[in-house]
């Protein structure tokens, strides 16, 4: 089907200037839905409504977009500094993003004064300041410097240092802290106690302790035991870090090493820090927005976002596939990191390639354990159930959860999706897809009709199973009536108030209304519309409740998603199957019932299998592997 922009759209794309700059796509509402850069504004954003785009993203996103904004800017580079600064602000849902809008923890050191202090910070500032980060948890950071106090003892008090103060804090009396107060150490013994402790942070470690091991023998060589006992506690104190390190290297390299796993709409990101040849640590990042979306461009988007306020860059970033813009990237990065180079490396071999591995490795089982960790955090879910039914004032605890929505191409194998939460868990053996029939036959639009279509033969479902039309169950099995006999505490459509009004009339129809609480959730916003208020219902940016209410629309979100591609590859191969020469309907018909009505069966069976089926010779049954 050829898509064709609206003429107000059409206007804006023939006078796009053929320069680089930043675009800005909007829907209806003025809402900001992408954000992209280009070196080419003329080119680029027309390339969107090309008939050639197959990309789902894409397709769901150019029907979306009623107006486009731009800005020219001297540079593609700059492009790309814009691009990043506005997506962090206005944080499109088609955008690749860091999942949580916050600003990540930094262990700063106030190297601009006299006796600086050790500081966890979210802000970067130009103040003469030495940052190490960011770090995805404040209490990893404050583990850190709990350990590295012992080996580098540095000033947490607000005091003005002169060292002629009468006695020192109990930091000192604990060893956490070397007395500048009171003249222990003077301004350049703590200042290079402190420069060792950035140095340990940069991951040099060996150097520095090896000088601690040669100053602590020296100690005891010259009967100065006191001070060797120092020595020995805090070399044990940067072992005990040291130890958590694997060699990777034993050459000085300074590397990033990425890598990413996605399982349905999570995609965690994680990054491996090597410094000086050892593994210093890992940090794992969480995005929204990357399902659906080209593995290139995740990759591009968070090198983007995460440089942008990394605190170093090493002279090489590892990544598992090639990058998008890898070159103008590289540039980016080489001006952040003061004309030095940084590379852009996908290793195919060796010890590189593993490292890779490593990351990759590391992103599966953190997103696995971040997934579980929400499936079995029933504190956390008795808190969103509670949270939502005050939120929404509904009579009971959402205990069970409906959620529908609606998936089509171009109005093309339209799919609705049904999902099942209880208890704030999904309840995956009760999800159900309906393939809709009367959107072609309807008056309405499509998503409307194909959303009345859906909940129409839910509830019907419903009203079958109370009355007994579906049937007795064999005895011991558990019939399939009963997922449609248990109403939901919980209704969920999504979209706005057109779909909440298609269920509110479906209720009707059923007599449901005022028993099944029912409620619209828009995407843009994350608004939830009732029936009877007059606005809408934000729930609290950081909530359970909000958090449970994006897993259950963005579970059936998924599954529509699904249902729509399985729906539109059968259509597709099975109009290919009645194209081939011979095949009428009764042999189509056989071939379906012989291999489970599945067509990827029919794709994978040999010959020899498909011969199988009455009426199909050995002529049939190759033009069918040449056809599939």
């Amino acid at each position: 089907m050829t898509f064709a922009p609206s003429e107000h759209l059409q206007a804006i794309l023939k006078n796009l200037p053929h320069k680089p700059g930043c675009y800005l796509m909007k829907n209806a509402d003025g809402t900001i839905i992408y954000i992209g850069k280009a070196i080419d504004l003329h080119n680029r954003v027309r390339s969107y409504f090309d008939n050639g785009v197959f990309d789902p993203k894409t397709l769901r996103l150019r029907e979306e977009i009623a107006h486009i904004d731009f800005i020219v800017l001297p540079t593609e580079i700059a492009a790309l500094h814009t691009e990043y600064h506005l997506i962090r602000q206005h944080q499109p849902r088609y955008n690749v993003r860091f999942k949580d809008d916050k600003k990540y923890p930094y262990i700063a050191v106030r190297w601009a004064e006299d006796f600086p202090r050790v500081e966890i910070t979210r802000r970067m500032e130009q103040d003469g300041s030495r940052y190490f980060g960011p770090y995805t948890s404040a209490w990893s950071v404050r583990e850190t410097l709990d350990v590295l106090r012992r080996a580098f003892p540095y000033l947490t008090c607000d005091r003005q240092i002169t060292g002629k103060d009468e006695r020192a804090c109990l930091y000192y009396d604990i060893k956490l802290c070397n007395a500048p107060c009171i003249g222990k150490v003077n301004r350049e013994e703590y200042r290079a106690n402190l420069q060792g402790l950035m140095d340990f942070l940069s991951g040099q470690s060996d150097a520095i302790i090896r000088q601690l091991r040669a100053e602590m023998n020296e100690a005891a060589e010259s009967l100065q035991f006191e001070r060797a006992a120092a020595l020995r506690d805090r070399l044990k104190a940067m072992e005990r870090v040291v130890e958590r390190q694997k060699i990777v290297f034993p050459a000085n390299v300074d590397q990033d090493v990425i890598a990413f796993a996605q399982e349905k709409t999570d995609t965690c990101v994680q990054v491996l820090f090597i410094r000086g040849g050892r593994l210093i640590g890992r940090e794992h990042f969480m995005l929204d927005g990357a399902d659906e979306t080209d593995s290139t461009e995740i990759l591009r988007q968070f090198v983007l976002q995460f440089y942008e306020n990394a605190a170093n860059l090493p002279n090489e970033v590892l990544l598992p596939e090639e990058v998008a813009e890898a070159q103008l990237l590289e540039q980016w990065l080489r001006d952040k990191r003061g004309g030095k180079k940084v590379a852009l490396t996908v290793p195919q071999r060796g010890s590189k390639a593993e490292l890779v591995r490593i990351a990759l490795e590391n992103a599966q089982e953190t997103l696995t354990m971040l997934r579980a960790q929400w499936a079995s955090d029933t504190n956390k879910q008795t808190e969103a159930i509670a949270e939502l039914q005050a939120a929404l004032s509904l009579p009971v605890p959402p205990s069970r959860i409906e959620c529908f929505d609606i998936s089509t191409l171009q109005g093309t194998a339209t799919v609705a999706s049904r999902v099942v939460f209880v208890q704030g868990v999904a309840r995956k053996a009760e999800y159900r897809k309906f393939n809709i029939k009367t959107v072609a036959t309807s008056g309405e639009p499509n998503d409307f009709q194909a959303m009345r279509e859906a909940l129409t033969r839910r509830f019907q479902r419903y009203a079958d199973a109370i009355s007994g039309e579906l049937g007795v169950t064999a005895p011991g099995k558990k019939g399939d009536d009963e997922t449609w006999r248990l109403l939901p505490d919980l209704l969920i459509v999504d979209g706005g108030k057109g779909q909440l009004g298609v269920a509110v009339e479906v209720l009707k129809q059923f007599h449901l209304f005022g028993q099944v609480p029912v409620c619209g959730l828009a995407k843009q916003e994350e608004e939830i519309f009732l029936p009877d208020r007059v606005h809408s219902v934000l729930l609290p940016r950081r909530s359970q409740a909000l958090f449970m209410v994006q897993r259950v629309r963005d579970e059936a979100h998924r599954f529509a998603i699904t249902a729509n591609r399985q729906q539109r590859a059968k259509k597709g191969v099975v109009s290919r199957l009645e194209s081939v020469h011979g095949i009428g309907a009764a042999k189509r018909k056989a071939l379906l019932n012989a291999f489970d009505k599945d067509i990827d069966k029919i794709r994978a069976a040999s010959i020899e299998e498909l011969m199988q089926v009455k009426g199909i010779t050995r002529q049939l049954a190759e033009l069918i592997k040449a056809s599939l």
